[in-house]
């Protein structure tokens, strides 16, 4: 019997040699620096879907925050409406806002105190709303205003462009400083001639194209007046005349008057530099002007009370 289980187990090892030999040679055959082709599938890639966004909130424009001092025992962000004692510190308490005739003499009493300049310049500082409706805005502009009182010594220098032999008589007799047509454009080019302000007829605008870069701002156009049949209306107007102009976008700066003139023309000058400002946005939208301060030179600035140098359309909806 254990002849037997010997004789099988031989056979068995036998039969294991024989089927296992091939294989170890074909393994043994391999070269194990050849490069070996692996078998590789590609997969095409997938994006991942895109997660659709969640609605983001509307943006909320800011809006200029609108206090309302109403019925309140002191003003948001001061200690109280006005100080009780003679020394206070001002950062605490609002600025005070005076009638335009105490202003023009808190001024004049200034310069008396400091014993500064008398004939020393007096500014107005306007703030402009330019808003208009959706998105659109005033333009910033540049303006020409005939000031009841002057305070200039010199008056301004205008030529006047016209072929018109009989409107030529007329500006100069009318005290244009410099009169004439195309023979004028090259002196201009040179630099031989300059004036404060060139006007034109619109007959002669067309020949013009050559100083518009010379020129730039004073080159005549309709919009401010400086194109018009009526010379001698544009001369009394332009000989005389206060320029002025929005800077900053919003901010109107001039001089109105001198420290020396009487309280009455100072007033009379502030009344229509503020009339002619407004006259540049209609009355439709509200008050133009949302804040102003008069001045001198050496003086602090003093907010003064607008309202009543509105136009009547204006002053009701303020």
């Amino acid at each position: 019997m254990a002849a037997c289980t010997r004789t099988i187990a031989k056979v068995l090892n036998g039969c294991n040699r024989h089927l296992l030999t091939p294989c170890g040679q074909a393994l043994n055959a391999i070269s194990q620096t050849a490069p070996r082709c692996l078998s590789a599938r590609t997969f095409a890639a997938v994006k991942p879907a895109k997660k659709e966004k969640k609605d983001e909130k509307a943006k909320v424009e800011k809006k200029e925050r609108i206090i309302d001092n109403t019925n309140r025992h002191k003003p948001f962000g001061f200690t109280a409406w006005s100080p009780v004692d003679d020394v206070y510190i001002t950062r605490y308490y609002p600025k005070p806002v005076y009638d335009p005739g105490t202003a023009v003499d808190m001024l004049k009493n200034f310069q008396q105190f400091d014993l500064s300049y008398a004939r020393q310049p007096v500014y107005i500082d306007l703030k402009l709303d330019m808003k208009l409706e959706k998105k659109k805005k005033v333009d910033p502009f540049v303006s020409t205003v005939h000031l009841p009182h002057q305070f200039k010594t010199e008056i301004n220098k205008v030529l006047v462009f016209t072929e018109d032999p009989d409107q030529a008589k007329l500006a100069e007799e009318n005290g244009a400083a410099f009169v004439g047509g195309e023979e004028l454009i090259q002196k201009i080019l040179d630099d031989e001639i300059t004036a404060d302000f060139y006007l034109s007829v619109p007959q002669f605008l067309s020949k013009l194209n050559p100083l518009k870069n010379k020129l730039r701002k004073k080159f005549p156009k309709s919009k401010r007046g400086l194109v018009g049949v009526d010379i001698l209306k544009m001369l009394q107007l332009f000989k005389t005349g206060h320029e002025y102009l929005v800077e900053r976008d919003c901010y109107v700066v001039t001089k109105i008057a001198t420290l020396d003139m009487p309280k009455e023309h100072i007033l009379s000058n502030l009344q229509a530099v503020v009339e002619d400002v407004c006259t540049h946005r209609p009355a439709s939208f509200g008050p133009f002007v949302q804040r102003a301060i008069i001045c001198s030179s050496t003086s602090e600035g003093l907010q003064f009370h607008y309202q009543q140098f509105l136009p009547s359309t204006e002053e009701a909806a303020v």
